[in-house]
């Protein structure tokens, strides 16, 4: 071992490194990676993009971010090189989220962006789609988010208990960046469905307050599994206003039964769309009633549809995961998916 190896590698000084990097409030928590000259360049010659270019920016705080502060919290984060374009990416779609650029990461719910990668870039840097897609284990799932949230807070300089007001927070808020299994899914991936060409690589993302597991998997019909999902999109726990917006993680097993009963991704969105929601008597009795907003007093059994409509945005549905348990998830969205998702580029 070479005299200049055996200094990089002295676990004293790396330890020194991480020390001084926390001290400084640069980090979430979690050791990070120094981020010099020399690494943060080798991100940059992973782009097109001019280093100075904006590359999100917080109209609140009149606050921006360039390329090259994005790429200095990559490194930080534990990116390697080539995941800095989908990092890019991600902040091409946080930037077209309305919560996002309306104080959301600010907010007292402590959202965390939910990053959803498409196309055959999944296979080449290693993203999980499959088992555990939630948890930890995989390099690109783990780094990727946390450069968000770590320009967040050195970009943005939005930290927890200075500008950042969660009340509790999300569960693994800088942790959540999945593939979809586009491969056991009998659908258009979501970003077809957003209006991406199929095999391009592309990034959509949503800021997320919540997961709730559906966790069935000893249905005899589609129908049983839909109605499981009605139950608990409709549960009241989330709603702060008209509407609760949703997703769900879909398990390739359920989303395999759907598709054998004959339905498309649409099909399952607008039969869940049409059944969940509560009377006014229901939202009365956990103190959600609606009646003070417009249209109001309402009937005790008026209903109250919990999704606004059954477009897309408004319940995006994602194959994820694997089929040897048929569990799914639903997550609860902070405002509303723009729609949209974005090309790695």
């Amino acid at each position: 071992m070479s005299e200049h190896i055996a200094v990089t590698l002295d676990p004293d000084v790396a330890t020194g490194v991480a020390e001084e990097i926390y001290g400084r409030g640069w980090t979430d928590g979690l050791p990070a990676l120094p981020a010099t000259e020399e690494s943060v360049q080798r991100f940059l010659a992973t782009t097109q993009r001019a280093e100075d270019e904006v590359a999100a920016h917080h109209p609140q705080l009149e606050r921006h971010v360039t390329v090259r502060d994005v790429a200095v919290s990559a490194v930080m984060a534990g990116c390697l090189p080539e995941y800095f374009p989908v990092v890019l990416a991600a902040w091409d779609a946080l930037s077209a989220e309305r919560a996002a650029l309306g104080g959301g990461w600010q907010s007292t719910s402590g959202p965390g962006p939910l990053i959803i990668v498409n196309g055959p870039i999944r296979h080449q840097l290693g993203i999980n789609s499959e088992g555990g897609v939630l948890g930890p284990g995989f390099r690109a799932n783990a780094t990727i988010p946390r450069a968000i949230g770590l320009t967040v807070r050195n970009g943005f300089g939005i930290r927890p208990r200075e500008l950042e007001q969660a009340t509790v927070g999300t569960v693994g808020r800088w942790q959540l960046c999945i593939g979809e299994n586009e491969e056991a899914s009998p659908w258009e991936p979501l970003s077809e469905e957003a209006g991406v060409e199929p095999g391009v690589s592309a990034v959509a993302a949503t800021l997320v307050r919540t997961f709730e597991v559906v966790d069935n998997r000893s249905f005899t019909s589609a129908e049983e599994v839909l109605a499981d999902f009605v139950d608990t999109i409709q549960r009241s726990g989330a709603l702060i206003g008209r509407h609760s917006p949703t997703g769900i993680l879909l398990n390739p097993a359920h989303a395999q039964l759907f598709a054998g009963a004959g339905m498309s991704k649409q099909d399952v969105r607008e039969w869940i769309v049409a059944r969940a929601g509560r009377t006014e008597a229901e939202l009365q009795a956990v103190g959600k009633g609606l009646s003070h907003l417009p249209g109001g007093p309402f009937a005790a059994d008026h209903r109250h549809p919990t999704l606004a409509d059954a477009k897309p945005a408004t319940l995006p549905i994602i194959v994820a995961g694997t089929s040897n348990a048929a569990m799914s998830m639903v997550f609860r969205v902070l405002g509303l998916w723009s729609g949209r998702s974005f090309p790695v580029r």
